[in-house]
């Protein structure tokens, strides 16, 4: 039996298992650092197949790092588990850690064999937060020579447009007053709010192609009698680059000081997590997932142009050799962050990614492990 035979029959071996915790981090959606019943859901189940699981690793109770065999290559497999606020799995991170907790398990019935290290790592908080930049920072990825994972998306992509991002709220400080006797001795905060997101909008047409700025009202007064004396929006930035999300950045935040100038209130600017980098996926990782995805019976349509997207991987692929595929299954037309992308992640078509998705990563792991160049680039990374 081949490498990649004694894989996939130990990924189809764990089916049940998979599937379970598929449908158990679904059923439980937890937002970032708080994915306490889904962490130990996916790091249970490593140390049930037989991986080496410590919990908390890097200071974060909902991080763990699992791992199989002792080789030269150490392959990572990066497990996500974070849900969205009020659309659950709308992301499909459930789907994300069964699969990358399938491919570690597939991995280490042949780690020896291949003379691997496989490593499971439990990444909280990629909606935003931040987990594995927490985890490079705190030298998780250091042994690490290539990283992958795949990503349930309504259509499969080897790559995506990934642009910088960071995260912040934005607070306006005024004075209240009555609305109607006295407004004059108010300084309306949501107004400074207002007049700020007129900028940013009229702002938009100077922008650049990849240049992007979405935002919220969080918090904007408690009455319509009361002029308001807090306002609260949080926003994302997001470029082509880290470089160009700077630039961004000090024109929006002109924006923000435009309505704090004009209205009087006091203006503050608190980051949320880490800013997320631009993705450099490696392209010799690329081809060898495109050879086995498309022996599965996956198609790559050039036609179609890759999506945008953000993600804390990035921030690995300017580290590490990396990999962040889109893993495509039938959606019944929703797309990611919707609440009916959510309903999407269970049931026959979202167990079958699961599934498919392990065994893609197993194999794609296995060819890396038998590229001699590739390999020897790999370890001498390190």
């Amino acid at each position: 039996m081949t490498a990649a035979d004694a894989a996939t029959a130990a990924v189809d071996r764990s089916r049940g298992t998979l599937l379970d915790v598929s449908h158990f981090v679904h059923a439980h959606p937890e937002l970032g650092y708080e994915e306490f019943a889904s962490a130990e859901c996916v790091a249970a189940a490593a140390a049930a197949a037989g991986l080496d699981v410590e919990r908390g690793v890097a200071g974060l109770p909902t991080a763990f790092r699992a791992t199989a065999g002792h080789g030269s290559l150490n392959i990572a497999l990066c497990a996500e588990y974070d849900a969205l606020p009020d659309v659950g799995h709308a992301c499909g991170h459930n789907i994300i850690a069964a699969a990358s907790l399938g491919a570690a398990i597939g991995l280490a019935s042949v780690a020896d064999e291949l003379d691997l290290t496989v490593t499971l790592l439990g990444t909280p908080s990629e909606e935003g937060g931040g987990g594995k930049i927490d985890l490079l920072a705190a030298g998780e990825f250091d042994l690490v020579h290539a990283a992958l994972m795949v990503h349930p998306w309504p259509a499969d992509f080897l790559t995506a447009r990934c642009l910088a991002v960071d995260h912040f709220n934005v607070t306006f400080e005024g004075r209240d007053a009555h609305a109607s006797a006295a407004p004059w001795e108010g300084v309306n905060a949501l107004d400074a709010l207002t007049i700020s997101q007129v900028a940013i909008a009229l702002l938009r047409q100077q922008l650049r192609p990849d240049d992007q700025v979405h935002g919220i009202v969080v918090e904007g007064g408690a009455a319509a009698n009361i002029i308001p004396s807090r306002a609260v929006g949080r926003f994302m930035c997001r470029a082509a680059t880290a470089e160009r999300l700077s630039e961004l950045r000090r024109r929006v935040t002109a924006c923000f000081e435009a309505g704090s100038l004009a209205t009087g209130a006091t203006l503050s600017i608190d980051e949320l997590g880490h800013p997320f980098s631009h993705m450099d996926a490696d392209g010799d990782l690329v081809d060898h997932y495109r050879r086995v995805a498309e022996s599965r019976g996956r198609r790559f349509d050039a036609d179609f142009a890759a999506p945008t997207i953000s993600t804390d991987m990035a921030n690995v692929s300017l580290a590490v050799p990396t990999i962040h595929p889109l893993l495509g299954f039938e959606t019944n037309g929703a797309v990611n962050h919707q609440p009916a992308f959510a309903a999407a992640c269970v049931g026959d078509a979202a167990d079958a990614a699961v599934i498919d998705g392990a065994i893609i990563l197993a194999l794609t792991a296995i060819e890396v492990a038998g590229d001699g160049p590739l390999r020897e680039r790999l370890v001498a990374r390190r």
